[in-house]
C-alpha cells in the first residue's frame, strides 16, 4: 500500500500547478492533505473531479485557512492471510474531540484493519512564538489521542508536524535555534513522542540522508535546498516490519511543501 502525504498550501492554488497529474502519475492508495484552506461550499463551486477516489473532508470553521482532506482510492484492496480483500467504505472520523483544535480541521482518523492511520496538520508555533502554548497542547492532545487509539491496534501519524526534529532536518540549525519549528520545547515533545514507541520512518529507513520538505519562498530557497524536514509518518512500533520504504518526494512541485510517503505491507 503506497500512502503519501501533502501539505498543499491551499488545495485551489496546487489544482492549478499540477495535481491532478500528480495524482495520475502517482496513483497512492492513500492521499492525505494538508492547509486545503477551502471550505465545503467553495469546494462544490470549483467541482473538483477526483474520480478514482472517495473524498473525506475536514475544513477549518474559518474560510481559507487550515483543514485536512483524505483520498482513498476506489476499490482499494490489499492482501491478508493470502487472500485479496477489498476496503469497501473505509472509516473516516473528524477531530480529536477538542473544540479549541476541531474547530481548525487539524486531524482526521481512517480506520482500516490492521492499523489506525491519522492525517494531521500540527500548528505552526508562529513568529514571535505567539502560539507556542497552543502548539504544544495540541501536540500533548495528539499524544494522548494516539495511545488511546493503540489499545486497540497500531496507528500511522502522518502530515505536517512543523517541527524538524534534529539538527540533520534542516539546513542552518544554529541560525534557527528558538524559532518557530525549532525551538527546544518542540524538538522536546518530538523526542517524547518517538520514546513513547513510536517511529520516525523516514529516518529509519534512511539514516544519515539529509533531505528537506519545506522551503520558505523568499531567498529562492528552494533552489538553493536551503529547507526543513518538517513532514513526516511516524508509525507505532510493532508496524516497522510491515514497513517497506518511506521517502520524500522533492522533485514535486506545487506547493512550499513536497509530498513524502511510505510503502507498508498490509
Amino acid at each position: 500500500m503506497k500512502i503519501i502525504s501533502w501539505n498543499v498550501n491551499g488545495l485551489r492554488a496546487v489544482m492549478k500547478k499540477g495535481f491532478l497529474d500528480f495524482l495520475t502519475k502517482v496513483q497512492p492508495e492513500i492521499l492525505l492533505l494538508q492547509e486545503i484552506k477551502i471550505d465545503d461550499i467553495a469546494r462544490a463551486r470549483e467541482k473538483f473531479d477526483f474520480k478514482d477516489y472517495l473524498e473525506y473532508w475536514y475544513p477549518a470553521v474559518r474560510p481559507g485557512y487550515s483543514g485536512t482532506a483524505t483520498l482513498i482510492k476506489r476499490g482499494l484492496t490489499y492482501e491478508t492471510a493470502g487472500k485479496i480483500r477489498q476496503v469497501i467504505s473505509p472509516v473516516v472520523e473528524n477531530g480529536l474531540g477538542v473544540e479549541t483544535f476541531d474547530r481548525e480541521g487539524r486531524a482526521q482518523t481512517i480506520g482500516l484493519e490492521k492499523f489506525y492511520l491519522i492525517n494531521a496538520y500540527f500548528p505552526n508555533a508562529n513568529h514571535e512564538l505567539s502560539r507556542l502554548e497552543y502548539k504544544l497542547a495540541f501536540n500533548d492532545q495528539m499524544l494522548k489521542y494516539v495511545k488511546k487509539l493503540e489499545k486497540n491496534k497500531p496507528v500511522v501519524l502522518c502530515g505536517d508536524f512543523n517541527v524538524a526534529h534534529e539538527e540533520i532536518d534542516l539546513a542552518r540549525p544554529k541560525d534557527n535555534v528558538g524559532n518557530p519549528g525549532f525551538t527546544d520545547e518542540e524538538r522536546a515533545w518530538m523526542t517524547k513522542f518517538i520514546n513513547s514507541g513510536q517511529v520516525d520512518t523516514y529516518r529509519y529507513i534512511n539514516k544519515n540522508k539529509v533531505q528537506y520538505s519545506w522551503w520558505g519562498y523568499r531567498f529562492n530557497s528552494r533552489a538553493r535546498n536551503v529547507g526543513w524536514r518538517i513532514d513526516y509518518f511516524c508509525v507505532s512500533k510493532n508496524l516497522i516490519k510491515a514497513l517497506k520504504d518511506a521517502y520524500i518526494m522533492d522533485k514535486v512541485m506545487g506547493s512550499d511543501h513536497c509530498p513524502v510517503g511510505i510503502e507498508i505491507k498490509i
